[in-house]
């Protein structure tokens, strides 16, 4: 499932990275791109394709990027979902590596990334753990019971049920430029964003506890909403030392904590949002205008 808005100049090479997957032990069913209201040369892009019986196009009028995720499950006909944000690419051997975690009780894999730059060219020497939209791959009946989905952290509520796979291949390439949906530069705001996410998650996992998934009983449903809460909690600390607001970082802190121990989760996330607060220093660095000028 490709998702794309204004991305038709990465678009082709998105849908070729699919289409040119090394042989495995899956099936491509189907190649999907959800043209979100693009006023570029996407629908171009996608005519260069019209030819291929595996790859289908759903244009529309732009709904946003969690609606476009919803539909990506809802409209898939597969038994697993490959989202794929336009502006990047798959390893040939995404597939047939993931393909070899699809296991047992697995619903949810991630692997690794590149980082590369708006040319493609690397940003970073070394891999980069993933978790973003083009690093996972869902089961599509157990993501069908999160959904509607703001944002693929949704997903990640199965691997926190103890479904899913990490694999520390890199079998993405993200791509980070100056047009990317995440505001990296902005004070608080990508936190801000990712608190809101969380706390819209665990919201949902509270109201599934009287009518728990297959993949999780009521007991998981209520550590794994409280980890989300969590998660919520050190973005906003996070939002707020980024503003300049340490005061209302630090109280925050306590509220994290407690949720810390009601997910019976490991507090060193705690103790560096602590930290943080105490030394006055963000854990995140800002992109700079400079950067992203670089970038460009």
């Amino acid at each position: 499932m490709i998702l794309c808005h204004n991305y038709g100049r990465y678009l082709d090479q998105a849908i070729t990275s699919c289409l040119e997957q090394e042989p495995g032990n899956f099936d491509l069913h189907e190649v999907i791109v959800i043209d979100d209201g693009s006023s570029d040369e996407t629908e171009e892009v996608c005519l260069r394709h019209k030819d291929n019986d595996k790859v289908k196009v759903i244009r529309r009028n732009q709904q946003g990027f969690g609606q476009t995720l919803t539909d990506a499950f809802l409209v898939s006909t597969g038994d697993w979902v490959a989202p794929l944000d336009a502006d990047d690419w798959f390893h040939p051997l995404k597939l047939r590596t993931c393909s070899e975690a699809m296991t047992g009780g697995t619903l949810f894999i991630e692997h690794w990334e590149h980082v590369v730059d708006s040319d493609g060219n690397p940003m970073l020497r070394e891999p980069h753990p993933g978790g973003n939209t083009s690093t996972l791959v869902v089961h599509r009946e157990a993501a069908l019971s999160l959904l509607p989905a703001s944002n693929e952290i949704f997903f990640h509520a199965l691997r926190e049920a103890d479904r899913g796979a990490a694999l520390q291949d890199p079998l993405t390439f993200y791509r980070v430029h100056p047009r990317s949906m995440t505001d990296r530069s902005t004070p608080g705001a990508s936190q801000d964003y990712r608190a809101d996410v969380c706390i819209a998650l665990s919201g949902r996992l509270r109201a599934m506890y009287e009518n728990p998934p297959t993949w999780a009983t009521a007991q998981q449903l209520k550590r794994i909403s409280w980890h989300f809460r969590t998660l919520a909690f050190s973005h906003e600390v996070e939002s707020a030392m980024q503003r300049g607001k340490r005061l209302s970082a630090m109280l925050l802190i306590p509220g994290m904590l407690m949720g810390t121990l009601r997910a019976h989760y490991p507090i060193t996330p705690w103790l560096r949002s602590l930290s943080s607060t105490i030394t006055g220093r963000p854990l995140v660095q800002l992109t700079t205008s400079r950067e992203q000028q670089a970038q460009s």
